[in-house]
């Protein structure tokens, strides 16, 4: 532990972990076991994956996955209003050259 963190209990499929953190990061923390203990359940109760070692992975990866597909997604969107603000800049810049004209 650092010199700041603190101790912080958490429950993840009945089984207690004990994880450092920072005082002001101890309720993101629990929000994100609160996460894993949600899939690694919905994924032990399909009955499909056995252990859990195997639950844990297969929780990761599918946390993982919707990680990646909500970045993509940021990124998609951020790439739309990028270009959208390259157009009015574009808008903008030509009005204001046709004004600067008209006033020589």
């Amino acid at each position: 532990m650092t010199e700041n963190s603190i101790p912080v209990i958490v429950r993840i499929l009945d089984k207690e972990y004990r994880v450092a953190c920072q005082p002001s990061e101890e309720e993101s923390l629990r929000s994100a076991a609160r996460l894993v203990d949600q899939k690694m359940r919905e994924i032990r109760s399909s009955g499909k994956v056995l252990g859990t070692d195997r639950i844990a992975v297969m929780a990761s990866l599918n946390l993982a996955h919707e990680l990646l597909e909500r970045q993509q997604a940021k990124e998609e969107i951020n790439t739309g209003v990028n270009e959208r603000l390259r157009n009015m800049q574009q808008k903008i810049d030509a009005v204001l050259s046709k004004e600067n004209q008209l006033d020589l």
